[in-house]
Parts: structure tokens; C-alpha cells; sequence
């Protein structure tokens, strides 16, 4: 099976097309990467024969079969892959599961630090400025950003009035650029694996001369300067998954931002909000 033009299908998705037609050694290799594909970015062809029991004939036989030319293009292809967030597969602790556990740690650990690191000159304040005196804020994303942006929604709205989340579900972003302006803010989520329309959707905030905050890790960096802050956040992770941990406590770090620059109006609004709680009982009493 070859790859096709443009947008050729992961290894695993090639695996699954062809496994009914793989030899039984065929087979033994592709469980094998199946079950370890987040290490197949520095296997060889002679480590993946001997950790699957075949021999190096068998596992170049299979990458013929997947469309690939040899471990090396493998290897690149899934580089590629994890770079652009694919979800490749779990990763077995080699160590156990404390192991795993400091690992997903130590990971966290460093993603926030970047990501706080890159707040120290001053664009955290700069942001937060911007998005206390807005006359309306939009808070948009998509696929994985959207929960992010959904969030970042609920925290700034406990602050302050005219914040508003897009896309709504089933909506295109077209119908909520209408009526924005200068005097307005985009804060626009675009972690890896982003729509094609993202960077239209960039050029359409732009037209409309209102100001945008770019949240998203390093893939966006290219569009940094297309907007009026960059705001970037690690998603690297030990699993097949993404982590967008340092993602949320950065938005919380805005919101709390915003919220110290309207203290007085802000607590009003806080208070007049857990009024309406109680009154329609939409949360629990804790004792």
C-alpha cells in the first residue's frame, strides 16, 4: 500500500488497512509497533526485529508493504506525526508505574516553567491591560482549543460583563466577527492540529483592526507576529496525548490578571453572581 498525494495516513491507520493481508511474522512486528508507537521515532530496523522475535528481513518486508522505503522514513514519518499532536499510541513504562507517574511530573513541571518563563517581560501585564479595558472580548477555538477557550470564557465573565465564546456549537466564527472593532479583543486559542481556516479566521480579526491574543504552543509561533500578543504554552507529554495543563493555569493567571485591575467592580459582579446561584440553587451547599 503507498501513501496517498497530500495527505498520506499514519502508520497505524496503514497497519489496520493491510493486517488481514500480513504474513504471520508481518503481523508479530506490526502488533509490536502498534503497542509502542510513541518509541518508533528511535527504533531501527534491527531493534524493532529483535524486540518483536522476526528477523530484519521481515520488519522491511512489512514498511515495504505500509508504503515506506525503509526505518528511516519511518522514523521521520513518525517524528512528523507527533510533532503536528497526532495521538500515536501509549507509551508502556519501562520502569513501572511510579516511574511513569514521575515522568508525567517531571513533564508538567517543565512545561509550566516555560511557560511561565516566557511571561517575565511583561506581556502578561500587557495582556490583561488590554483585556480589563475592552469594550468586548471574544474568546474563540476550536477542536482541541476549544475547551481552553471555554474556560478562559467562564473565568473572565466572573470579572467582567461582555465576553462572549466562539464558535457557538455548529456555528462558523464569520457571524460573531460582525460588529467587532478596534475597541475590542480577540484572545483566539490555536494549539496544534488546527483547522485549515485558522489562519483566514487570523486575517479576518486583523481586517477588523481588533486587537488579537495568540494562546497556543510553539507550531503557531509563525503567526506571532501577525498579532498583537503571543502567548506560548508546551503541551509536551510522556503519553500518546497532549497535555494542555500549562495551558489552563495560564489562563487562570490572565483571568486573576484581570480581575486585580477591576477589584471593586469585579467582587460586585462576583457577588451578584453567586447571588443568582443561590437563588435558582444551581450549586451544591457544601457543609
Amino acid at each position: 500500500m503507498s501513501p496517498q498525494a497530500g495527505d498520506p495516513p499514519g502508520i497505524a491507520r496503514r497497519i489496520d488497512s493491510s493486517y488481514g493481508d500480513l504474513s504471520r511474522q508481518e503481523q508479530r512486528v506490526a502488533d509490536f509497533i502498534l503497542d509502542h508507537l510513541d518509541d518508533l521515532a528511535v527504533y531501527s530496523a534491527t531493534e524493532l526485529a529483535q524486540l518483536s522475535g522476526t528477523s530484519k528481513a521481515t520488519v522491511s518486508r512489512l514498511f515495504r508493504r505500509l508504503g515506506f522505503t525503509d526505518a528511516a522514513e519511518v522514523r521521520e514519518h513518525a517524528r512528523t506525526l507527533r510533532r503536528q499532536g497526532v495521538p500515536l499510541g501509549p507509551t508502556p513504562s519501562r520502569s513501572g508505574l511510579q516511574s511513569a507517574l514521575a515522568d508525567h511530573l517531571h513533564q508538567e513541571q517543565v512545561n509550566a516553567a516555560k511557560m511561565v518563563a516566557g511571561l517575565s517581560d511583561g506581556r502578561l501585564e500587557q495582556v490583561t491591560q488590554l483585556l480589563a479595558r475592552a469594550r468586548e472580548v471574544l474568546v474563540v477555538g476550536q477542536r482541541s482549543s476549544y475547551p481552553l477557550a471555554l474556560h478562559l470564557r467562564q473565568q473572565l465573565a466572573q470579572s467582567r460583563d461582555r465576553v462572549r465564546l466562539a464558535p457557538q456549537p455548529g456555528q462558523s466564527l464569520s457571524e460573531d466577527l460582525v460588529g467587532l472593532g478596534s475597541r475590542d479583543v480577540a484572545v483566539l486559542f490555536g494549539f496544534r492540529r488546527r483547522t485549515s481556516s485558522f489562519s483566514g479566521q487570523l486575517e479576518a480579526i486583523a481586517a477588523r483592526e481588533v486587537p488579537c491574543v495568540l494562546i497556543a504552543d510553539s507550531s503557531a509561533r509563525r503567526y506571532a507576529d501577525r498579532v498583537a500578543h503571543w502567548l506560548e504554552c508546551p503541551v509536551d507529554s510522556t503519553s500518546a496525548w497532549d497535555s494542555y495543563a500549562a495551558a489552563m493555569s495560564l489562563a487562570n493567571l490572565v483571568a486573576a490578571g484581570v480581575l486585580s485591575r477591576h477589584v471593586t467592580s469585579g467582587r460586585a459582579r462576583v457577588a451578584s453572581i453567586n447571588k443568582i446561584y443561590s437563588e435558582v440553587g444551581e450549586l451544591e451547599t457544601l457543609p
